[in-house]
């Protein structure tokens, strides 16, 4: 590599993997004989570890991602009889591969010139999973004697002990929930209770049990309502403070949707609101049974 007088010299790896799997633009990712130019992709953490590392520590400037893209690369190849020089462009930085990677087009070509004679074997897998963070993964890797490339199966275990918070999370929850519903049954039987002399004179008079108890249910309903949509808003807020904070601890996490939760938040709001109903309906006939 030569730029503004400086030359530098080492040898160096390439691989590829097939596009699909490349996390950058891939307008110039292509491999062209006739000119000569090799498009090459480098790991965005060698670059941070010259900038914040070797350039910081020996007061060396550095370097932007624009800047090293300006930077040509004279690469000499040899093998099978053949000399092959190429300027090599950095034409992006990989977060999820970390390596050196050329075209896979260009690969080929150079395993078919350069040592035909010999089989181009893989040298590492690519695993696609659904959920990365599943910890059966990180389990059947172990038992294989596998190494993964960063340490990213540490998630199946920090998902483990997440599930484990949601759970007892959950649990308390739901408890809460079914001990607020009795809560609210208990305020209203007391509020009929208290008001029992004046219900029992409204159904003497001749108001049906059901005009009687339409008072309570519209309150009751009107309650739910109002709960539904403070629970709704929490839960929104909630998420939004914390959802960045777990993309940049795991973005390959989809982040889903509020939907399920609207979903779920209605279905407990008409199951309440029935009962709640059901309820002061019968607790209205009985009163009026027992002055019937």
């Amino acid at each position: 590599m030569q730029e503004a007088g400086v030359h530098l010299s080492t040898e160096m790896f390439f691989e590829a993997v097939p596009d699909e799997f490349v996390d950058v633009n891939l307008d110039k990712w292509y491999f062209d004989e006739n000119t000569h130019t090799l498009p090459i992709i480098i790991p965005r953490n060698y670059l941070n570890l010259y900038n914040f590392g070797f350039a910081q520590s020996r007061n060396l400037p550095k370097l932007s991602e624009g800047l090293m893209s300006l930077i040509q690369m004279d690469i000499l190849m040899k093998g099978n009889g053949r000399v092959e020089q190429y300027k090599g462009n950095i034409v992006g930085f990989s977060n999820r591969l970390n390596t050196i990677l050329v075209p896979q087009s260009f690969m080929d070509w150079a395993n078919k010139n350069f040592a035909p004679d010999r089989q181009a074997d893989p040298s590492r897998l690519i695993v696609e999973v659904n959920n990365p963070a599943d910890a059966s993964i990180a389990k059947y890797f172990q038992q294989k004697g596998y190494e993964t490339e960063d340490g990213k199966l540490d998630a199946g275990k920090t998902t483990y002990f997440l599930r484990l918070i949601v759970g007892i999370v959950l649990a308390v929850g739901l408890f809460i929930s079914l001990l607020s519903f009795y809560i609210l049954m208990l305020s209203i039987f007391l509020l009929l209770q208290k008001n029992t002399t004046k219900l029992e004179s409204l159904l003497l008079i001749g108001y049906s049990p059901s005009k009687v108890a339409l008072p309570y249910q519209t309150l009751t309903v009107g309650l739910n309502i109002v709960v539904m949509l403070l629970s709704i808003g929490i839960v929104s807020w909630t998420r939004a403070s914390y959802l960045e904070t777990l993309n940049s601890l795991f973005p390959q996490i989809p982040s889903g949707s509020l939907w399920p939760t609207f979903t779920i938040g209605i279905l407990l709001f008409l199951l309440v609101s029935f009962i709640n109903i059901i309820v002061l309906k019968k607790k209205m006939l009985s009163i009026w049974m027992h002055n019937a």
